[in-house]
């Protein structure tokens, strides 16, 4: 059996977050270029990120809040969701 209403609710936290980040990197005046060398990410990774194009590991997204002054933090789902 399968839960598709966690994993919807997986699928939307996992959008969020890539606006979010999209978002961060656009508005911190920084290219994607200097985000991507000072996380230490590929630079293509990095483009395909910015553009939608493909999503990031955790780990990869971690490096890129920490270079962007951000803290991943988890989140507690909520009983009966």
């Amino acid at each position: 059996m399968v839960n598709t209403t966690g994993m919807a609710t997986k699928r939307t936290n996992e959008t969020e977050l890539r606006a979010a980040l999209r978002r961060a990197i656009r508005q911190s005046g920084m290219t994607p270029y200097r985000v991507s060398k000072e996380a230490g990410v590929d630079r293509a990774v990095m483009v395909r990120f910015v553009n939608g194009d493909r999503g990031i590991t955790l780990d990869t997204a971690s490096r890129i809040c920490a270079v962007l002054g951000l803290e991943l933090k988890p989140t507690r789902r909520r009983k009966g969701r």
